[in-house]
């Protein structure tokens, strides 16, 4: 169940909806602590609820090197491991240019710096939705 679309929340009672809407903004501020502990950089927050199917969120962070990028994404699913959130999946761990983590909720892409400003997601996802980007 999504909580970004109506759609996603038919036949969901309201309180179940708020709920996993805060479940989602908890697992937020949790993953942006990873990510400052894993040295990331340049941390974004898009909200996308109520504007998007592919979840509530989308963090966009950026790592100094494919190693640093690999480093962060594996940090980020095994502490999402650990806390219980076993459905994790992630693209990219090859080549560590940009990996994707998605909790299914939240997504995190993790760049390295030239590949973040080839695709400029920021900009894409933030078009036409002016407050939504908040950096950390």
């Amino acid at each position: 169940m999504r909580t970004a679309t109506g759609a996603a929340r038919e036949g969901v009672p309201p309180a179940e909806v708020m709920s996993t809407a805060r479940a989602s903004e908890d697992l937020l501020k949790r993953i942006l602590v990873w990510l400052d502990d894993a040295k990331a950089e340049e941390i974004v927050t898009i909200d996308l609820k109520n504007k998007s199917s592919i979840g509530d969120f989308m963090i966009i962070a950026t790592g100094r090197s494919d190693r640093h990028v690999g480093a962060i994404a594996d940090m980020l699913q095994r502490s999402l491991k650990d806390e219980g959130h076993g459905r994790v999946r992630a693209e990219g761990m090859p080549q560590c240019d940009w990996v994707l983590v998605d909790t299914g909720d939240i997504i995190v892409h993790v760049f390295r710096p030239e590949v973040r400003e080839f695709y400029n997601l920021e900009k894409m996802w933030s078009a036409d939705r002016s407050g939504d980007a908040t950096a950390h």
